[in-house]
């Protein structure tokens, strides 16, 4: 990771950082293991409300850097959340937290779901859980909606991009990559202009 994004994302939330890599790989691997369906309003709850480790700034600081990184968003977050705190074994060691136990649980699940997916039952669960899901994302933009106060591009400009990217994506069914891209620069040219003194 390099030294720019180190220097401007401070590790402290309201309480002290992890004191030990066994913390870490816990508290990742406890937030890994509650993430059916979605990791990311876990992550904030733990990392955020449980922890205290990181302000809802912070948290949506390094959540908007591992957005525009290759790879699952969380991933990235404990990357770079890890490597905050303790270096490179911190980062291997939040993603071994993150990726370990989830890895046997899904494998597990795969084997019994090959014996049991025709059965209306399973299906029906599976729906259920792809709307809780999305309801646990939607409930948690909503919590993290009170940051866009302190962002230098504010509450109208910050909903505008949300409100043109819901649009991009759902209604007129753009490629994700081509919205990402574009909005993306956008929102980074404007955040850019807003923060020039």
């Amino acid at each position: 990771m390099s030294a720019a994004i180190k220097s401007d994302l401070p590790v402290l939330g309201t309480r002290p950082p992890p004191t030990s890599l066994h913390e870490l790989f816990f508290a990742f691997n406890r937030l890994a293991l509650q993430g059916f369906g979605g990791v990311l309003p876990v992550a904030q709850r733990e990392l955020v409300e449980r922890h205290g480790w990181l302000t809802r700034e912070q948290f949506v600081e390094m959540l908007a850097i591992s957005q525009v990184l290759p790879g699952p968003n969380v991933v990235n977050l404990a990357l770079m959340y890890g490597d905050r705190c303790f270096g490179i074994r911190g980062a291997f060691t939040a993603l071994a937290g993150m990726l370990l136990a989830p890895l046997v649980v899904v494998l597990l699940l795969t084997v019994l779901y090959g014996e049991f997916a025709q059965h209306p039952m399973v299906s029906g669960a599976l729906r259920g859980m792809g709307a809780v899901a999305s309801g646990l994302v939607i409930a948690t933009a909503f919590k993290l909606l009170l940051t866009l106060r302190s962002s230098p591009m504010g509450v109208p400009i910050g909903l505008g991009f949300a409100v043109v990217t819901v649009i991009a994506t759902a209604w007129l069914k753009l490629p994700l990559a081509w919205v990402v891209l574009g909005l993306g620069s956008l929102a980074m040219m404007v955040a850019w202009i807003r923060l020039r003194p």
